[in-house]
């Protein structure tokens, strides 16, 4: 039996202060140290396959499928380096995406939601590099606000200039994504409202999978499902009937009131080892493996 490709790692180099595109002081930066933000990514991966033309088109139809956790921790550490990496290893590798952006082409094979059979797709259209971005942003922020803190109007406004960043080193125009707070909210609950998004079969038997049962020792299962929980919990309503995921309001108010003790209680007291992501400091989970040092 022929062998399924797997991913190989790609390594990580944390930046020294003046190498990044972003200082340790940066929204983007305080908010995606933070562990439980790190899981925010695999939300976002439900709301982006959530748009069938991008799902059937490019995520069902790539070699990425044969080794999805291989790919997504592939993606994890791309986007590491945006935050946290150097300039150089960042603009090296989002440089590699867009050229492999720029070969993808596709077609729905079938009906789906509103958009018929044979529609186009082609990775570095703006309107799915934006839907490809705007999940990350809207997930971490989300994420962030329910279980570590607030985030006033301009507090929100500064993260979504520093992914605005994040947009133009993946090929989109500043032009081409909202360029304020609000005017990204009208876009993204348009988005949520406006027809485009329906789960296909596909989508929701992959996403389940890939999403809700990660590779992980006995041990970690308790984290697994916590995490798992904090997903289905913060998903859009629309977005968590698609993936026929279950809710109730008992699940409601413990969802509520985890949130709430994680904030106020857990996370003041827990020590950097064990409340950030390994890329910046953390050391509850494994990160990627470290580049040598140049």
């Amino acid at each position: 039996m022929a062998r399924r490709p797997t991913f190989t790692p790609i390594p990580f180099r944390p930046a020294a202060p003046g190498e990044g595109h972003f200082e340790d002081d940066s929204p983007i930066r305080r908010v995606n140290r933070e562990l439980i933000v790190a899981f925010s990514g695999a939300r976002a991966l439900l709301i982006q396959a959530a748009h069938p033309v991008m799902f059937e088109g490019f995520y069902d139809r790539t070699a990425g499928l044969e080794d999805p956790h291989g790919r997504l921790a592939r993606t994890a550490t791309i986007m590491n380096t945006i935050y946290f990496g150097s300039r150089a290893d960042a603009d090296a590798l989002t440089a590699r995406v867009r050229r492999i952006h720029a070969r993808v082409r596709g077609a729905l094979p079938e009906p789906a939601g509103r958009f018929p059979a044979g529609t186009p797709y082609a990775a570095d259209d703006p309107q799915f590099l934006l839907w490809t971005l705007a999940p990350l942003f809207e997930s971490a922020e989300r994420i962030y606000r329910l279980y570590v803190g607030d985030l006033d109007r301009d507090a929100r406004d500064a993260l979504w200039q520093d992914y605005r960043r994040v947009g133009v080193m993946f090929g989109l125009g500043e032009h081409e994504m909202p360029d304020t707070i609000e005017a990204f909210d009208a876009y993204y609950e348009g988005m949520l409202g406006g027809g485009d998004l329906w789960v296909t079969d596909r989508a929701r038997e992959l996403g389940r999978a890939v999403v809700f049962h990660p590779p992980a020792p006995a041990h970690m299962r308790w984290l697994v499902e916590t995490v798992n929980f904090v997903i289905a919990g913060s998903l859009p309503p629309g977005i968590r009937r698609g993936y026929a995921l279950s809710w109730d309001p008992l699940r409601e108010g413990l969802r509520r009131g985890g949130a709430q003790y994680t904030r106020r209680v857990l996370l003041p007291l827990l020590p950097v080892a064990l409340r950030n992501t390994p890329v910046a400091g953390g050391r509850l989970l494994p990160g990627p493996p470290r580049a040598a040092a140049a």
